[in-house]
């Protein structure tokens, strides 16, 4: 049987005022319907993602980030330019070559993407990108991707943070947020440092 997946959950789980934790309960119905809460008191719901271990919950919530930001600008110029050419905001891609890389241009992930933007490589082929250390490339390619996104999802931001972090089928497909802890996490990596670029 074909699932159908439904997902309830509050928006301020991504909110950008303050950060916040919520575990994740699911539930399947006998339809094979999936239903995903932050918060339940239906003893059929199960829990399916912690966002914090129980020792974590007796601490005070902190940012996703808690280190202060490096504030890189050797790529400034590159970023504006680009972000200018695609017509999106430089600071946000800042935001996300910060949460994706922290500047590093030969960065590469245990997933194997590769550079500042962190672009997989059939990400960096689709946006012809041939070499993806190379940081105008990639920067070129991975704005370009962005915009994409940001345009599949009508300018919704944490959607297309959700896309760039964990696909974008699979945002498409659920019509939201995936609930990964790594994606909300993402989401809200970003968003700081967003808020913290728009302070400079």
């Amino acid at each position: 049987m074909k699932i159908i997946l439904k997902i309830v959950m509050i928006v301020s789980l991504i909110s950008i005022c303050a950060p916040c934790w919520a575990d994740i309960y699911k539930y399947e119905d006998e339809n094979g319907v999936v239903y995903f809460e932050n918060h339940t008191r239906d003893p059929r719901f199960k829990l399916y993602l912690q966002d914090k271990t129980e020792e974590e919950k007796g601490s005070p919530d902190t940012p996703a980030v808690t280190i202060p930001p490096s504030f890189n600008n050797n790529y400034d110029a590159l970023i504006f330019e680009v972000s200018k050419k695609y017509e999106v905001d430089s600071a946000l891609i800042k935001a996300i070559i910060r949460a994706e890389s922290g500047f590093n241009p030969i960065a590469v992930s245990r997933k194997g993407a590769r550079g500042l933007m962190q672009l997989m490589p059939e990400t960096a082929s689709r946006v012809n990108v041939s070499n993806p250390f190379n940081p105008r490339e990639n920067i070129e390619g991975g704005v370009r991707y962005f915009k994409y996104l940001l345009s599949l999802f009508n300018n919704d931001v944490k959607l297309s943070l959700a896309a760039y972090n964990a696909g974008e089928d699979i945002v498409s497909k659920l019509g939201g947020i995936p609930p990964y802890r790594e994606t909300i996490n993402y989401i809200l990596r970003v968003l700081y440092f967003y808020q913290l670029n728009n302070r400079q």
